[in-house]
């Protein structure tokens, strides 16, 4: 099971940090990621790390978004800095490149003025 949550309204230029409750298990030995869906768009997978700490983003993030977990905690986190209108979307994280396990509920992040 997938909980996401830490989204919410800011600024353009503002952050958020992002979290994702998931099993030790599946935190210590899976390749995770989050996705993001906008309206009317597909949705895309935003930044993964794996088990040995390697770790890619998409190109729309790179600089501004940061992955990490911390397996004691069972969490996945993505911080968002510097936060822009194009990034409003619902954010999901799941095992990655393919998405294998069911969908949580996400989170919505909202940049806007």
């Amino acid at each position: 099971q997938l909980v996401e949550s830490g989204g919410g309204l800011v600024q353009p230029g503002g952050s958020l940090r992002l979290s994702c409750a998931a099993s030790k298990s599946l935190l210590s030995f899976t390749v995770m990621g989050w996705y993001r869906q906008a309206p009317g768009k597909e949705r895309e997978l935003v930044a993964s790390i794996t088990r040995g700490e390697g770790i890619d983003y998409a190109d729309f993030v790179k600089g501004r978004f940061t992955i990490s977990r911390d397996i004691a905690k069972n969490t996945l986190y993505l911080q968002m800095n510097s936060l822009k209108s194009e990034d409003t979307a619902v954010y999901y994280c799941n095992t990655a490149p393919i998405a294998r396990l069911i969908w949580g509920q996400g989170t919505q992040v909202t940049v806007s003025s």
